[in-house]
């Protein structure tokens, strides 16, 4: 069963936020599916694993690149649903469906508290998955990290 991990945004925004756990995900030798709603925030994630520091970037592709998706250790895509890579982390953004959910051993589903919307989606899915017995957890992003508080 998957266990799903909220991850609140109140500082810094996803393209900021998103490359460092990333980099933490990838050293452990997970494989990600980044999965967003809209085009245009899926290319300022893809802009920011590219740039976001100097020195280095996270080796990544969308899934419309033509690129071999399973050479990719983390994937960014819109499709609803599907593994191209043989992830087993998922990452929600712009609350994207879930419902392959059960492919992945963790879920990472970020959220702007920023913006009432995706404040309203995130208790609305984090009931959901309570709902069915799905693990979840919560994090809060602080001026010193990322804060469990749940």
């Amino acid at each position: 069963m998957s266990e799903v991990s909220f991850y609140h945004l109140q500082s810094d925004p996803i393209e900021r936020a998103l490359p460092r756990l990333l980099e933490k995900v990838t050293e452990r030798g997970f494989r990600v599916i980044v999965r967003g709603v809209t085009e245009e925030r899926l290319d300022i994630l893809d802009e920011s694993l590219w740039s976001y520091r100097g020195e280095s970037f996270l080796p990544h592709a969308r899934d419309e690149s033509g690129l071999d998706p399973a050479a990719q250790p983390i994937l960014l895509t819109r499709a609803g649903e599907g593994n191209a890579n043989g992830a087993n982390v998922l990452v929600l953004t712009e609350d994207a469906a879930a419902d392959d959910l059960e492919k992945f051993e963790r879920c990472l589903y970020m959220f702007d508290g920023n913006d009432e919307a995706a404040l309203t989606a995130a208790r609305t899915r984090w009931k959901a998955f309570k709902d069915r017995d799905i693990p979840v957890s919560y994090y809060q992003q602080t001026e010193a990290g990322w804060e469990k508080k749940a």
